[in-house]
C-alpha cells in the first residue's frame, strides 16, 4: 500500500503509518491555488495580532488538483537511540519533507503523568493547578523543511518560528529564518531517495554534503558545526511543557533570546470532535512582582480548526520581561460545532535567562 504525503495540509495516510518499510512515499505535485487567509509574518506579545483577518467558522483547507510523484522509500521507525545528521523524514502530523541536522536533548514536562513526589517541576505563583511535574530527557531535532512544501503547509504550522534578534546593540529587530523547524522524535517518518538533493532549501548544500557511502548518505560539512556552536545560545532547545484538556493536547516550547524569550505552542486535537481555537487567555508573571492579563481572539491572526483530518496547529511568538525571569500560563477558548465552549489549560512554563552566564544570543551567524 503506498502511503501519500500530500503537501498541503496533514496526510491522514502518513499518519497510520505502521512500521513496515517497504513502502513507498508519494507526493502531491503542486497544481492548485493558494489558502483564503492571509499570514502575518511576526506577531506581538502574548500572540495578539489586531485588525487581522479572520477565518471563516469552520473552514477546511483541503488539497484539489493532486498529482503523485515517488519521493522515496520508507525505513524502520526508530523506537531507541536517535536519529543521525542528514536522516530525510516526513513530518507524521504536517506531513513535510525534511532532513535532520542535528539532535537536542530536552527535559519534557508532561502534565497529563502523575509522577512521584521527587525530581518535580514547581508550579509558578497563581498558576492553575498545585501539582507537581517530573522532567523526563526527550529527543528533538532541528530540522530543514523542503521549500516546495512550505506553502502548504502554512495554514497548519509557521516555516518561519525559528527567530533571532539583530546584531545590531540599539536594534530590537527580529528576524526569522524560513523553513528551520523542531520536531519531536516521535514525529519523526524516516525515508531514505535516490536523489543528491532531495530536500530543497538554501541551507541544504551549505550545511550538508552527498556521501552515498554513509548511512544515511547525507554528512555534515564544517559550516553546519560552525553555526550549530556559534548559534547555539539562541537555538537552544532545553524544556518542554505538554498538557491535556478534554482531548485537546497543548505543547509549549520556551527560548530565551536576550532580550526577549521565543515561546513555540502547539494544539492537538487526540479525539474525534471537531472543534476551532476561539480566544486566548494568558497570565504572564514578571520577577520584578507586576503580573500581566492578556485577553484576545484566536491566536497570530486566526482561529485554526483541529479536527480528525487536520487535528494540529503550531505557531510561535515573542514576549518581553521587566526581569530577568518569569513564567506564563493560560488557557484557550475552545468551540465545538454545536456552539459551547470549554477552556484548555495552557501548562505553565518559565521565562528563563540564560543559565551557566553565558553571554546573550547575538544574533544568526555564518
Amino acid at each position: 500500500m503506498a502511503a501519500c504525503a500530500l503537501r498541503r495540509g496533514l496526510l491522514s495516510t502518513v499518519s497510520k503509518y505502521n512500521n513496515k518499510h517497504t513502502h513507498r512515499i508519494l507526493s502531491v505535485v503542486d497544481s492548485s491555488v493558494g489558502f483564503e487567509v492571509n499570514r502575518p509574518r511576526l506577531q506581538c506579545r502574548a500572540c495578539g495580532l489586531p485588525g487581522a483577518v479572520q477565518p471563516r467558522r469552520f473552514m477546511s483547507n483541503r488539497p484539489e488538483g493532486k498529482i503523485l510523484e515517488t519521493v522515496g522509500v520508507f525505513e524502520a521507525v526508530k523506537q531507541h537511540g536517535k536519529y543521525e545528521t542528514g536522516q530525510l523524514f516526513l513530518h507524521s502530523v504536517f506531513g513535510y519533507r525534511g532532513i535532520v541536522l542535528f539532535p537536542w536533548h530536552a527535559r519534557l514536562y508532561d502534565r497529563d503523568i502523575t509522577p512521584p513526589m521527587s525530581d518535580s517541576k514547581p508550579e509558578p505563583p497563581g498558576a492553575h493547578g498545585s501539582k507537581e511535574v517530573k522532567g523526563k530527557t526527550h529527543t528533538y531535532y532541528q530540522v530543514l523543511i523542503d521549500t516546495r512544501d512550505c506553502p502548504h503547509i502554512s495554514q497548519r504550522s509557521q516555516t518561519e518560528a525559528v527567530t533571532f534578534l539583530a546584531n545590531h546593540d540599539d536594534s530590537r529587530a527580529l528576524y526569522a529564518i524560513p523553513g528551520l523547524d523542531y520536531v519531536s522524535h516521535e514525529d519523526i517518518l524516516p525515508y531514505n531517495s535516490t536523489e543528491q538533493a532531495p530536500i530543497q532549501h538554501e541551507l541544504f548544500e551549505r550545511f550538508l554534503t552527498h556521501n552515498p557511502a554513509k548511512s544515511p548518505p547525507f554528512t555534515a560539512r564544517d559550516t553546519l558545526k560552525a553555526w550549530q556552536e556559534k548559534n547555539h545560545p539562541w537555538l537552544e532547545l532545553s524544556d518542554v511543557h505538554r498538557e491535556t484538556t478534554e482531548n485537546i493536547r497543548v505543547t509549549v516550547i520556551p527560548f530565551y533570546m536576550g532580550m526577549r524569550w521565543r515561546y513555540c505552542i502547539r494544539l492537538e486535537n487526540m479525539g474525534n470532535e471537531v472543534v476551532q481555537l476561539r480566544e486566548r487567555h494568558w497570565r504572564i508573571f514578571s520577577l520584578s512582582g507586576t503580573l500581566e492579563t492578556v485577553r484576545g481572539r484566536g491566536v497570530v491572526g486566526r482561529e485554526p480548526v483541529l479536527s480528525k483530518e487536520q487535528p494540529a496547529f503550531q505557531y510561535s511568538s515573542h514576549v518581553s520581561l521587566q526581569a530577568p525571569s518569569g513564567h506564563m500560563w493560560g488557557t484557550f477558548r475552545i468551540e465545538r460545532t454545536d456552539g459551547t465552549h470549554f477552556d484548555v489549560r495552557i501548562p505553565p512554563f518559565s521565562l528563563e535567562s540564560n543559565k551557566d552566564d553565558k553571554a546573550p544570543p547575538a544574533g544568526y551567524t555564518f
